[in-house]
């Protein structure tokens, strides 16, 4: 378990539930091990806008895919630019690759995989906080782990310089721009839901 475990850190990740006969899941950059003893347990942070949120929230359950460094962008595209309510995340995927608790979980880019089950919810405003008993791992490879600064570097397209207007803020996670001098304390970006504590101005 904690051969699995050790490979968390500040990276970014598939979180994927099930529901019924649905397989949903999106991508989530919090995930942190609380304890390493009997049992072990772990928190996830994941928007509330998020339709993988509603699903761990009626279900209680959950797979963490720990992304590597030879993960395509494609992956973030399909994974955080689109909404699991109109359109199936796992259609080209093989259907076989479940963890004990019956969700699938990503069949390649991961080094391990964990199932969790929900012991605790908190409410941190615009995300869930979701503490999990972790009650299976899974190792897939030995390949290095996606950190943050690894996939801003060298997997997420670069912007293109502004000729023309100047200032604004760029997300973080997937690089949309928000074009204006202020970003409202509401704001959640339209294409991976994160709200405005992931941005940064654009100087």
């Amino acid at each position: 378990m904690q051969e699995v475990l050790s490979k968390i850190g500040y990276g970014l990740y598939v979180l994927t539930a099930k529901e019924g006969d649905k397989d949903n899941g999106c991508i989530i950059n919090a995930v942190s091990q609380i304890t390493s003893g009997n049992p072990t347990m772990v928190s996830i942070a994941v928007n509330k806008l998020n339709y993988t949120h509603d699903m761990i929230l009626r279900t209680s359950e959950f797979n963490v895919s720990m992304l590597t460094e030879a993960t395509p962008f494609y992956v973030f595209e399909h994974f955080g630019f689109q909404s699991g309510k109109t359109v199936n995340k796992f259609e080209n995927c093989s259907t076989e690759l479940r963890t004990q608790n019956g969700i699938l979980y990503l069949p390649k880019f991961i080094n391990g995989v964990f199932s969790g089950k929900v012991r605790q919810t908190i409410d941190l405003s615009t995300h869930t906080l979701f503490v999990a008993e972790v009650v299976e791992t899974l190792a897939i490879s030995d390949d290095p782990s996606l950190s943050y600064a690894y996939y801003q570097k060298n997997i997420k397209p670069q912007p293109q310089p502004q000729t023309e207007k100047k200032g604004g803020w760029r997300c973080k996670i997937c690089g949309y721009v928000y074009e204006g001098e202020e970003l409202p304390a509401d704001f959640v970006c339209p294409w991976c839901k994160h709200g405005p504590e992931d941005f940064e101005p654009i100087v």
